[in-house]
């Protein structure tokens, strides 16, 4: 059994699930029964067939949905039953594989006011009830496990931690953020633990594997480049140095949870920042961590200070194969067998597929779709949808437009009316998405001081 398109002037007009399919006189074909005139068939085996991971797990599908900014969990950083509910919502949908949004590892360091942290088993009876979310439905649900170092609004964080003391170059917005202090090495070492820490109590909450946060300008991502990472230690200088925090994050994590639970990692492919973190020590960082054994990379660009994760590398080549990444990732797989994922940019059926028949990528990775069609897995597979649409709300304030201040919240909100039963509202206005940007920071700065 596998997976139909008819195409007609180079456009998906469906899909079906078929067993058979027969050709009469190059004009029409027959499809389960059904004469399909003047169009050709597009098989669709790749992105509905399961994948086995190397510990063995098994994804039964190619479609995930990658991290996205959530924010709303509660103001203790707690996970709330409108984020369960969010989840439960998504589970149904089948994807073979859901990544959560942020979650941090340390209270005193969070990206956003209502990230989800889990440092301890204080609201382990919610961890419980979010791993839930996709019991008995085969879908796997990993939380991305992050540390924001300096990308740490000043307002809702007490001390904000970096490998060096280096600014963020944001222009005006640069004063949202705090003067890094430099980690320790026992402040390094600490950190190191409590990654794994984090995610061995979800592992025991039934989450099903996890997802380190390696790329958009973060603690770890700092660590790996040039521009944030000025140490002359053992974690700092050459690539290899620079390399050491992930490594021993991964470590960490592998020698808490064992070798039988999926662990990935989100990487930049490189910063788009002259000086920062370049596409050629990205592929050796891949290298580095596939000999580690890890068990999916997922591909994606860009930090605060350059936020190619939003915009995307949009070259002609990119807008006509859609994702943002293709081109690295074409590179990625010479040098790896390790499973690759990518995000950014698809938006068609069609570019999935072509992107997995190239063998160059094994999983789809989707964000914001999600948001606005919560089915989207099984849409895909009943022939419901052949492309998404995606837009970017903006309210004409360069600064915010620019850095994702509209668009991040926007989605976030999409995904609280998933969370409260409602369905999504595309033409929600942008402004309401700032003021709950506005209104999230002043109640965590309140509370948090």
């Amino acid at each position: 059994m596998y997976y139909c398109g008819y195409i007609q002037d180079n456009v998906i007009e469906g899909l079906l699930q078929i067993s058979s399919i027969k050709r009469y006189q190059n004009n029409y074909l027959l499809i389960q029964g059904r004469k399909f005139l003047n169009c050709k068939a597009y098989i669709m085996k790749k992105i509905a067939s399961p994948f086995t991971l190397p510990c063995g797990a098994i994804l039964k599908n190619r479609i995930a949905k990658s991290a996205m900014s959530e924010n709303i969990g509660s103001f203790s950083n707690a996970p709330t039953m409108t984020l369960i509910n969010a989840y439960n919502v998504w589970a149904k949908g089948n994807p073979g594989l859901l990544i959560t949004g942020n979650v941090m590892i340390d209270n005193r360091a969070i990206g956003e006011p209502k990230n989800v942290v889990v440092e301890d088993y204080t609201h382990f009876d919610l961890l419980k009830a979010w791993a839930k979310t996709v019991e008995g439905t085969g879908v796997h649900l990993w939380p991305q496990l992050n540390h924001p170092g300096r990308q740490a609004f000043r307002s809702i964080n007490r001390e904000v931690v970096s490998p060096s003391s280096v600014p963020l170059k944001m222009g005006g917005a640069s004063k949202m953020f705090k003067l890094a202090t430099p980690l320790t090495e026992d402040a390094i070492l600490d950190i190191i633990k409590r990654f794994g820490n984090s995610a061995r109590i979800m592992k025991e909450a039934g989450f099903t594997g996890c997802q380190i946060h390696g790329a958009h300008g973060y603690l770890v991502s700092q660590f790996l480049s040039p521009m944030s990472n000025t140490r002359k230690d053992q974690w700092g200088g050459s690539l290899e140095n620079r390399s050491r925090f992930v490594l021993e994050v991964y470590r960490e994590i592998r020698h808490q949870v064992g070798p039988d639970y999926p662990v990935g990692i989100k990487i930049n492919s490189t910063d788009f920042q002259r000086g920062g973190f370049t596409e050629e020590e990205s592929m050796e960082v891949v290298q580095f961590l596939s000999r580690e054994g890890i068990d999916l990379i997922e591909i994606s660009g860009g930090t605060y200070e350059k936020p190619a994760m939003i915009k995307g590398n949009r070259k002609q080549s990119t807008l006509e194969r859609e994702a943002y990444f293709l081109d690295y990732i074409e590179k990625a797989r010479k040098i790896t067998n390790t499973p690759l994922l990518l995000t950014g940019g698809f938006r068609s059926v069609k570019a999935m597929e072509d992107a997995l028949k190239s063998e160059k990528l094994d999983v789809i990775g989707l964000g914001r779709p999600f948001c606005l069609y919560p089915n989207l897995a099984q849409d895909i597979f009943d022939g419901k949808e052949t492309s998404f649409k995606a837009p970017v709300p903006t309210i004409g304030i360069e600064l915010l437009d620019k850095m994702g201040g509209v668009e991040l919240p926007w989605y976030e909100l999409q995904i609280q009316r998933l969370g409260k039963g409602k369905k999504p509202k595309p033409n929600l206005a942008g402004i309401w998405a700032f003021f709950f940007t506005i209104r999230g920071l002043f109640l965590k700065s309140f509370l948090k001081n």
